[in-house]
């Protein structure tokens, strides 16, 4: 399971990729549980009227926690202690899982763009920090969920996490994680369904993109120190 992701430095590749302005203030490089991230999601709009043909879909690039902050949290430092274990949402139990399942229902999905994802090697009992990228170098878009946490007072949290998928038999992500243990990894969108996940009419027809990336399209390298 991956809690650690590196960020797109390029502004460019914002608008290239994913069809968003670039933000403004750039997102630290690595990103970890509770450090600032960004994310796309769709821009709230009117419901089409039946007949109407509906637009492309508004997209908006927003900055927000790593790591789920439920509504239900009642305090600022409860949703300190659990948003560090909500940075991965098992697609399988969205629906019945009290962190996540609001997010899910509501269709509150998003994209996480990245470079790569941080994972152990853990084969030869030492773990090494691991590097997974696409092959051909173009930035990864995740899916994910996102959610908006109000206090008792004026304070808010805007935070989002990375749905992930059952990797047992995928040909490269099998080899990472603890032995014995199932193997997991980000829910890695294909290019051209990016805007098809957004905006999936239903919760349910949103499970159809939760599925392993193709291992002929990612390469692992050892994190270089």
């Amino acid at each position: 399971m991956s809690t650690q992701y590196e960020s797109l430095q390029l502004a460019s590749l914002y608008p290239d990729a994913f069809n968003v302005p670039a933000p403004e203030k750039p997102a630290g490089r690595d990103v970890w549980p509770r450090k600032p991230g960004v994310f796309i999601r769709l821009v709230a709009s009117e419901p089409v009227a039946e007949g109407v043909e509906p637009g492309k879909p508004e997209l908006e690039l927003v900055t927000g926690q790593f790591g789920l902050v439920p509504t239900w949290v009642k305090s600022a430092s409860d949703a300190k202690l659990r948003s560090t274990k909500l940075v991965n949402a098992r697609s399988e139990i969205v629906t019945t899982s009290n962190n996540f399942r609001d997010a899910w229902l509501g269709s509150q999905r998003c994209i996480v763009p990245m470079v790569s994802f941080q994972i152990d090697d853990l084969r030869n009992g030492k773990p090494v920090p691991t590097r997974i990228t696409r092959v051909d170098g173009k930035p990864m878009g995740v899916a994910g969920l996102w959610e908006r946490w109000q206090g008792a007072g004026a304070e808010e949290i805007v935070s989002f996490c990375l749905l992930t998928v059952n990797a047992n038999s995928h040909a490269l992500m099998h080899r990472y994680g603890q032995p014995g243990s199932e193997k997991r990894m980000p829910a890695i969108l294909n290019e051209g369904a990016y805007n098809a996940w957004l905006t999936a009419p239903q919760p349910e027809k949103a499970r159809e993109f939760m599925r392993a990336y193709s291992a002929a399209l990612l390469t692992a390298n050892p994190v270089q120190k």
